[in-house]
């Protein structure tokens, strides 16, 4: 009995030490028999039989014996019950996975949210699948393309001119400031302008005509540039009105007349137009205190127009057909002391004059004009 109790207890010991993995079964066992064995090493070494120093009879062993003790238990058996569970857990974490890598399924977007309708995914089905009524618009446009092309070159839209009186200048236009820009609107006219605007621009455009009433009670309009329009008139005083205007750019047109302008200009450019002598009025620049640059190139004029003020420092009259210069043109021929120094760039090339013939024409000036001398 004895026996029997000791034996019991050391199943006990077995277990609790089975409990941790890190011990082989071999440790376990010889922790066994170094604390209960003493001496007894003879026992183990022939393969630990139990039955050596039983007295106790099998059905009793049996009946007093807990169910949960188990003589053919071996660290194996958990080792293996911990694999079986690493394993279950690693299969959940894959399925978990695949529940995430799912691709996405077409799935319908209310109308009216900016989408097409259909969220796409790595699996979605065609457009003419789940929407069949929207393939067939596409194929009309695409017919009728081919039947264009078929046909022969497609139609070019005729060019569209934007009415400028039909809306506020600052929509059609871009206004910074007092500046107005309206380059390149296909404007067809000049557009109402707020009352404070100071420069206005409206190059490259489809303009054909300047009304008085265009720029009436611009007194703040200081500058004006309409190069390359299609003007052909200018109302004669459709710039009288202008009490602050000082630049008037309007070539690369098809003005035939200069119209009248303010005495408070300082630059004047009417070149690449059909300006002849008629279309410029008598002593036009002689008041023009400030005037500093005028430019009258590529036009028909045959004469340069005198007087000029003393103010004035670019003349440039190329490419006209000026044919004589009397001496006077620049200089007093009454007062020998006087000295036009401002007037440095005047510019006669491309016209049929000989410079050479009237000398006495620029003992006034700083330098000799450009043009033919010979």
């Amino acid at each position: 009995m004895r026996m029997f109790l000791r034996l019991v207890l050391g199943l006990f010991v077995l277990k609790a030490a089975l409990a941790s993995p890190r011990f082989s079964r071999q440790s376990d066992l010889d922790l066994y028999y170094n604390g209960n064995f003493d001496g007894e090493e003879d026992n183990f070494e022939d393969g630990f039989d139990y039955d050596d120093g039983l007295t106790v009879d099998e059905t009793e062993t049996e009946t007093e014996t807990p169910n949960e003790l188990d003589f053919n238990y071996t660290p194996e058996d958990s080792f293996e019950e911990e694999k079986v569970e690493e394993e279950e857990e690693a299969e959940e974490h894959v399925e978990e996975e695949e529940e995430e890598e799912l691709p996405l399924r077409p799935q319908p977007i209310p109308q009216g949210s900016g989408g097409s309708g259909v969220l796409m995914g790595p699996d979605t089905q065609t457009e003419e699948e789940l929407l069949p009524t929207t393939s067939a618009p596409s194929q009309e446009g695409k017919t009728s393309v081919e039947e264009t092309v078929s046909s022969g070159e497609p139609e070019e839209p005729d060019e569209e001119v934007v009415d400028a009186k039909g809306m506020p200048v600052c929509l059609l236009c871009t206004c910074l400031g007092g500046s107005v820009y309206c380059d390149d609107m296909k404007l067809n006219g000049v557009p109402p302008l707020p009352k404070d605007t100071t420069h206005f621009y409206a190059r490259y455009n489809k303009i054909t005509k300047i009304n008085k009433s265009d720029f009436a009670n611009m007194n703040k309009l200081k500058r004006i540039d309409l190069t390359a329009n299609d003007i052909t008139s200018i109302e004669d005083r459709a710039f009288m009105g202008l009490p602050e205007l000082e630049e008037l750019i309007i070539r690369e047109n098809y003005v035939r007349q200069l119209p009248s302008l303010p005495e408070t200009m300082t630059l004047i450019d009417a070149s690449h137009n059909n300006i002849d002598s008629k279309g410029i009025h008598r002593e036009a620049f002689k008041d023009m205190r400030g005037l500093l640059y005028l430019y009258l190139t590529d036009n028909n004029i045959d004469y340069i127009p005198v007087p000029l003020p003393d103010s004035l420092r670019s003349l440039h009259l190329q490419r006209n057909n000026i044919q004589m210069m009397h001496e006077d043109t620049f200089c007093n021929l009454n007062d020998f002391n006087y000295i036009r120094n401002a007037l440095e760039d005047i510019r006669l090339d491309g016209n049929p004059i000989n410079l050479s013939k009237t000398p006495q024409a620029y003992i006034c000036l700083p330098r000799i004009p450009i043009g033919n001398l010979i």
